[in-house]
């Protein structure tokens, strides 16, 4: 019988992942990953977020020993990622966003062989793809071809062979990308569940309202160096000011709006409509940049304050709005 996650991590000590100084140069000197360094702590979630061939999909490509590292050193789980690859891989679980599964099988021969490659007897093979397909809530779906799942389906599967061996430290690759929010907020309990039980999680993501969601840190990557990292709360805080949310009952006076409240501090749009004013002032600025929309005769709808989110905090920091990133290909 394997170790629960549990007993496994509080082996590690402090920290389950240490990354110094990693480097990955490609031939022609592209420098995918320059100088990163991330510790994340046992029984951690970690969320890593970063604009689309910033070096994230690379790092995890070398923290889970599919990519060698052409500089620095990074232990996972206690084991050097390069001259311990065998150890790393037993002791972690990895879900990538497009994981290869054989159409012509079912969850629960899957779920089998992936116990049987992890050194499981056939007998306990049989009753931990039993437990993961509950766990999962696959049960009724156990014994259907993989051809017939859905997105939503397969990403839960692909949580469940994850966890076959019970690994300490788990690797999750944009795990809900693709999903609806019924699908998405499932696996979010799942991976919540997994970390209260002691599993260190290190979730890579494009969405950062997952990452508010769900980790206790968070690491942004830009052209392959940590930018920023911190709690959600700590990250806020470099966006500065707070934000006023200004929605008008008429939003074909945006525009003018938006000229007219400039003096009270910068002033954005909103994907969704209405403006956003960042004001040292917070709260106390409501009056005044009401009464500035009321002499111009712009009916105003609703004023809230808002706390800086991490969509603010990644603008702030790459210099792009979250929603123009895509899939990291590097």
């Amino acid at each position: 019988m394997q170790p629960d996650a549990t007993s496994t991590q509080a082996e590690l000590g402090d920290h389950a992942i240490v990354v110094k100084g990693l480097e990955r140069i490609y031939p022609g000197g592209l420098r995918a990953v320059d100088g990163v360094d991330i510790v994340v702590d046992s029984g951690e979630i970690y969320g890593f977020l970063g604009p689309n061939g910033a070096g994230k999909s690379t790092t995890v490509r070398i923290l889970t020993t599919l990519l060698r590292p052409t500089g620095g050193s990074a232990t996972v789980a206690g084991f050097d990622v390069l001259h311990e690859a065998p150890q790393v891989r037993r002791a972690i679980g990895v879900a990538l966003q497009e994981a290869a599964l054989d159409p012509l099988m079912t969850g629960r021969e899957l779920l089998q062989l992936q116990g049987a490659l992890h050194g499981l007897k056939r007998a306990e093979a049989k009753l931990r793809g039993a437990d993961l397909l509950e766990r999962v809530d696959l049960v009724d779906a156990g014994d259907r071809l993989l051809g017939t799942y859905s997105g939503g389906m397969r990403r839960r599967l692909d949580l469940a062979m994850a966890l076959v061996h019970r690994p300490s430290v788990l690797f999750l690759d944009e795990p809900t990308t693709g999903l609806d929010p019924v699908s998405r907020s499932a696996l979010w309990r799942e991976v919540k569940a997994l970390n209260d039980e002691g599993t260190t999680v290190f979730l890579t993501t494009q969405y950062l309202e997952e990452a508010e969601q769900l980790a206790d840190r968070v690491g942004i990557i830009d052209h392959g160096r940590i930018v920023a990292e911190g709690t959600p709360q700590e990250l806020g805080r470099l966006v500065g000011e707070p934000g006023l949310y200004v929605k008008l009952l008429d939003e074909t006076q945006t525009e003018k709006a938006r000229d007219l409240l400039a003096v009270h501090g910068a002033v954005s749009e909103r994907r969704e409509g209405g403006l956003t004013i960042r004001t040292a002032l917070g709260a106390r600025a409501i009056a005044p940049i009401v009464r500035t929309l009321d002499d111009a005769q712009i009916e105003v709808d609703a004023v809230e304050v808002e706390e800086p989110t991490l969509d603010d905090v990644f603008l702030a920091v790459t210099g792009r709005p979250a929603e123009e990133t895509g899939g990291d290909q590097t």
